[in-house]
């Protein structure tokens, strides 16, 4: 869910409320192990369950690999756009990491931005990337 910051503090939490879920794949034919690059695809799906409309802004992902090593990566968007959604829609894209590891993490928030001006933060909860057989 979202954590917000609202210029009015009568306001409930659930006006702003986004619910952000993850399916990552490893990309096989993409990725050399040799080479230590591991690809990955996630699919993103962002859904309005407040009572506001709300425009994704901007996005921060933090990607952590298996030596602990971050990377963060901030930008406008996503995908090139910058959707706007009624209460109950969703969006869905897809994108893509590469890690130096065949396991890591990434996790991050979007920062929306409500019609009436309330701007808040959607958390994207942590999930795991790793290539088949790497994990027990």
């Amino acid at each position: 869910m979202a954590t917000i910051t609202s210029p009015d503090p009568e306001q409930s939490r659930d006006d702003y409320a986004v619910r952000v879920s993850a399916v990552p794949q490893f990309i096989p034919e993409q990725s050399d192990s040799d080479a230590g690059r591991y690809i990955f695809a996630y699919t993103i799906t962002i859904e309005n369950v407040g009572r506001v409309a709300a425009k994704l802004v901007s996005r921060h992902w933090i990607i952590t690999d298996a030596r602990n090593e971050v990377q963060e990566v901030r930008g406008i968007g996503v995908i090139g756009q910058q959707p706007l959604l009624r209460p109950g829609e969703r969006f869905e894209y897809t994108s893509g990491c590469s890690l130096p590891t065949p396991v890591g993490t990434m996790r991050g928030t979007y920062r929306m931005e409500a019609d009436d001006g309330t701007a808040f933060d959607a958390d994207i909860p942590e999930f795991t990337l790793a290539a088949p057989r790497v994990l027990h």
